[in-house]
């Protein structure tokens, strides 16, 4: 960027700007059981994402790390987006 004369502020460039940061850890989930009732946090590797046609066929899933149950739950708009997002595993199931 240029120093812009207008206003007196300088501009910076994207190597200064990025300078010191340092990269993300991994992203966690947090989750509940309603098996055991049990409330943990799951890595993005843990959950699979399955997009239906309808909300009734959008679904996300993952195995409890306290009692091992299958556990499905429905995933509206924002958790697809948070879940994609976050780097989860997707799956598109298709209609006939």
């Amino acid at each position: 960027m240029s120093e812009s004369t207008a206003s007196g502020v300088r501009g910076i460039s994207v190597a200064s700007a990025f300078a010191g940061m340092r990269s993300a850890g991994p992203v966690r989930f947090r989750a509940g059981c309603p098996d055991c009732r049990g409330a943990f946090e799951l890595a993005a590797s843990a959950l699979r994402l399955a997009i239906g046609a309808s909300d009734r066929t959008t679904f996300y899933s993952f195995t409890c790390p306290d009692c091992g149950a299958a556990v499905r739950k429905p995933a509206g708009e924002r958790i697809v987006e948070l879940l994609t997002g976050g780097g989860v595993r997707t799956l598109r199931l298709h209609t006939p």
